[in-house]
């Protein structure tokens, strides 16, 4: 591996739990899509998940809190984002890995989730950050080989200078080394997928005692 210049973290299911967009997706709006319409809560679910793959994580729509609302007629999403802050959590080695990185390397955060939701789910964590990019919210895309091309080039890195580290297969693994990145698959479920972290200690690990 060449010198490290920058360290890039995905946000949710690396840095972030899942509970505060799953307490969103598919209770919150879920909950208020049956107030709107006269259902209860498990046919509304049904409708809305349906909704969800009828679109697909292919597809900018997948991302977009504001379609969603738009589309389903539920008006302003500000104040469930609001009702379930208390939601957000990170995973316990999260930020003490974070913490001691950012002493000795740059660190930025380059994720799929919209800035609006994306700045709220980092709110402990922005301080050792340089950068926050959202593929959606900056450039109109998923996080595609391309998306982290441009990371490096307004970084000012070539792409062999970075670690990328996040737990979806295609978008944080395979497009990121696309790109040249030295990528970095992440599994938090313990089925130790070949190469896989189950953890970011093991990255700290892994940049103090290089293979």
């Amino acid at each position: 591996m060449n010198q490290v210049e920058l360290i890039s973290f995905d946000a949710e299911g690396t840095l972030v739990t899942p509970d505060f967009s799953e307490t969103i997706w598919h209770e919150a709006i879920p909950a208020l899509y049956a107030q709107k319409q006269g259902l209860d809560f498990a046919q509304a679910k049904r409708r809305i998940v349906e909704e969800y793959s009828r679109i697909g994580d292919q597809r900018l729509e997948w991302y977009d809190i504001e379609y969603w609302f738009d589309y389903l007629g539920l008006g302003s999403s500000e104040p469930v984002i609001q009702s379930c802050l208390n939601r957000i959590r990170y995973y316990p080695e999260a930020i003490d890995v974070i913490s001691s990185l950012a002493s000795e390397y740059k660190l930025i955060v380059a994720s799929g989730t919209p800035l609006e939701l994306l700045h709220l789910l980092l709110q402990d964590m922005k301080p050792y950050f340089v950068r926050v990019f959202s593929s959606v919210s900056h450039y109109k895309e998923l996080k595609s080989p391309d998306f982290y091309l441009r990371i490096c080039a307004e970084m000012g890195v070539k792409p062999n200078q970075v670690i990328h580290v996040g737990d979806n297969w295609q978008f944080d693994f395979l497009n990121s080394r696309q790109a040249g990145i030295n990528a970095f698959y992440i599994d938090r479920s313990g089925e130790n997928h070949h190469e896989s972290l189950s953890d970011l200690t093991q990255l700290k690990d892994l940049l103090v005692y290089p293979i």
